[in-house]
């Protein structure tokens, strides 16, 4: 019996020290991120790789030497598959490192497919995530045995119920009236927003409707900033010392986040938490959506209905 293919897209992390550079050399070849003459993009990819290995990898060490998305994806894949039953076949493509998009159309030539479901853990659009990954997927389904097969888009679900559901109920654990929340996500070159990319919108869309559930007062910034150009403001490590000074308890969510990573378990928990103890702050941070039974079910509506 034919069945539909549902594939996870992530950007991916090094699995191990040794993987750090050449993730690194992977995401910055990648011309949706960095918008330079492609003539020059694999050598410049390969000197900002090795400038850029030695420090990524002091981030790694405090992490405990590796990502943990690969394992985190495996379990939202194992809980989505479980979900779905057996008429679902759900794999995982990730960006930048193993396993990667071609990995997965290969498994999938494996088996009886009927079509295709891309569903993005990507919770944000924006042409940097979704998109490059939308774009490496069609380029190497052209050269695949699926190449005739039809394929759904889900491009975003920023704004479902469901997602702000299981966000809401991440945070109500931990926190308290007091709590000032800082809701940090990845940033974006402003160039890339103004082309009309909706990244920006649908974070501001995205928590407005969270905050229906909490009288805390609140801010959106971002992180995670690499190069030159200006990118998306206030950056999260430049607001945090006003903010412990006006109200101390800092609590803070990644909400462009699904599952762990650099950027939460070094940015936030490491580099952040420090800043605000060093204030005489307090810090709590909420965990990522990972295997939540609400995003889980809002998962297996998005595959249902694609």
């Amino acid at each position: 019996m034919s069945k539909r293919a549902v594939v996870l897209l992530n950007m991916g992390g090094p699995d191990s020290l040794e993987a750090i550079r050449p993730f690194l050399y992977n995401l910055f070849s990648d011309h949706d991120i960095i918008q330079i003459p492609r003539l020059i993009q694999k050598p410049i990819a390969f000197l900002i790789s090795y400038i850029r290995a030695k420090k990524t990898r002091y981030y790694y060490d405090i992490m405990g030497g590796k990502s943990p998305q690969k394992e985190q994806t495996a379990a939202q894949k194992e809980t989505l598959q479980e979900a779905l039953g057996d008429d679902f076949v759900v794999s995982i493509a990730m960006r930048y490192w193993h396993p990667f998009t071609a990995e997965a159309i290969k498994e999938l030539e494996k088996q009886d497919i009927k079509d295709i479901a891309l569903l993005p853990l990507y919770t944000h659009y924006s042409s940097t995530t979704t998109g490059s990954s939308f774009k490496e997927f069609y380029r190497l389904l052209k050269a695949s045995k699926l190449k005739d097969k039809r394929v759904y888009e889900i491009k975003s679900y920023h704004n479902h119920p469901l997602f702000i559901q299981a966000w809401v109920e991440q945070i109500k654990p931990m926190a308290d009236e007091k709590d000032f929340f800082v809701f940090s996500a990845h940033s974006l070159p402003e160039k890339i927003i103004k082309k009309g990319d909706p990244y920006k919108d649908q974070v501001e869309e995205s928590v407005f409707n969270i905050m229906k559930s909490f009288k805390n007062d609140y801010i959106i910034s971002y992180q995670s900033k690499v190069g030159p150009v200006k990118w998306l403001e206030p950056a999260t490590q430049n607001i945090l010392p006003d903010l412990v000074k006006k109200h101390k308890n800092i609590l803070m969510i990644p909400i462009s986040f699904v599952s762990e990573h650099s950027e939460t378990l070094y940015e936030m928990d490491y580099l952040y938490k420090n800043m605000v103890l060093e204030l005489n702050g307090s810090f709590k941070r909420v965990p990522t959506l990972q295997t939540n039974p609400t995003y889980i079910k809002l998962l297996k509506e998005l595959s249902l209905n694609s």
